[in-house]
């Protein structure tokens, strides 16, 4: 069921939108990966001793161990590494947006058949009326698109956020927030540092930009948005999480409008009430 009257899906909305800030600030001083690995690790340096100190339980079935820790590489490794390579190596932030912006569509078909959830007519309509909001948001943000090879992290990044929200919904919807940061993280970092020795150099320029956004993107959204999210996994269905993701392109325009001055035409305005109304109608409880 919706949290119609909770403040927490509007919440976790606007702290993800600051992701993509994040991002435009960090990556000019370091490679994807190994930007995505020093997060990584400095949510690992907060979080274990945050655990220890306050005797956080662990899952009492080692299964759940295993659980965890995929749909954290999912969410975090395939989806976050998905979309700083493909903003890092010149996909557009509006082309990315609109990939990844499938999800709720994606979410919709797997939840039918990998949970049993039912998708009402009503639903689909705010599906696709969401997708066509997020569409109008970033079409003049489109450009000319790249080869369709640089396209891939894009699609990854889409499947690893649709499928990381569908596996964890179906194999651990429920776990301790602050243990449940650690096993996802944990291997999430080892398969990045393993990726990220073998393809890139490794090396940060230790701006005050980077060290901004780095703070920003390990207190805000690793710490903050992700444990929202995984709160809206457990409490509601995966269709329901996953239409909020149509309102991250309004809100990271409005956000991008208000610090970097770009421009927000009509044509995106029309996009963020579509999008808004898209999110309603899939969101709201049939009666």
């Amino acid at each position: 069921m919706p949290l119609p009257s909770s403040p927490l899906p509007f919440l976790f909305v606007f702290l993800w939108s600051t992701g993509f800030i994040g991002a435009k600030f960090g990556l000019p001083y370091a490679e994807p990966l190994t930007f995505l690995l020093t997060r990584y690790l400095l949510v690992l340096t907060l979080m274990i001793p945050f655990v220890l100190a306050t005797r956080a339980p662990w899952p009492a079935n080692p299964r759940q161990f295993v659980h965890i820790g995929v749909s954290g590489l999912l969410v975090h490794g395939v989806y976050l590494g998905g979309v700083f390579m493909a903003i890092k190596h010149g996909l557009p932030a509006g082309v990315t947006a609109l990939v990844v912006g499938m999800q709720p569509l994606l979410t919709a078909c797997g939840a039918g058949l990998l949970l049993g959830e039912r998708v009402s007519p009503r639903q689909w309509l705010g599906l696709v009326l969401g997708f066509v909001g997020v569409s109008l948001v970033v079409a003049n943000k489109l450009g000319n698109v790249p080869l369709a090879g640089m396209l891939f992290p894009a699609l990854s990044a889409l499947l690893g956020i649709t499928l990381g929200t569908l596996y964890q919904k179906r194999f651990c919807p429920k776990f301790d927030l602050r243990t449940g940061s650690v096993i996802q993280f944990l291997p999430t970092a080892v398969v990045t540092a393993l990726i990220a020795s073998a393809t890139e150099n490794m090396s940060i320029e230790w701006s005050p930009h980077f060290i901004f956004a780095l703070l920003w993107l390990v207190l805000v959204l690793s710490v903050g948005a992700i444990s929202l999210l995984n709160l809206l996994i457990r409490s509601g269905s995966a269709v329901n999480v996953a239409t909020l993701f149509y309102l991250t392109p309004p809100s990271t325009a409005i956000i991008a409008w208000l610090l970097f001055d770009e421009t927000l035409g009509a044509l995106a305005m029309a996009g963020m009430v579509l999008a808004v109304g898209g999110v309603y109608l899939a969101r709201a409880t049939p009666r």
